[in-house]
């Protein structure tokens, strides 16, 4: 049986591609502080396994994008059909 702190960490390199091609996707600046985390959950409706991402600007304004798949299957065609919020 696995344990809360037993988990899988994702790839260090996955983590670096998504963070790289959020921040080409949308144009961020080099201050902006990009969070990756993979979620799991167990409700009904939910994906079994989600990647949210988090991007934080130095004037404290945030966005999040929610990927239904986990860190290390992401790929560029995921990251461009994100839409940015006005």
């Amino acid at each position: 049986m696995q344990g809360l702190f037993d988990r899988k960490r994702p790839d260090a390199d996955a983590v670096r591609k998504v963070k790289a091609l959020i921040t080409e996707r949308f144009d961020l600046p080099e201050t902006t502080i990009l969070a990756v985390a993979e979620l799991r959950c167990h409700e009904p409706g939910c994906p079994p396994v989600e990647t949210v991402v988090t991007a934080r600007d130095t004037g404290g304004s945030t966005e999040d994008w929610r990927i239904a798949k986990p860190i290390n299957e992401i790929t560029a065609a995921d990251i461009e059909s994100l839409e940015a919020r006005p």
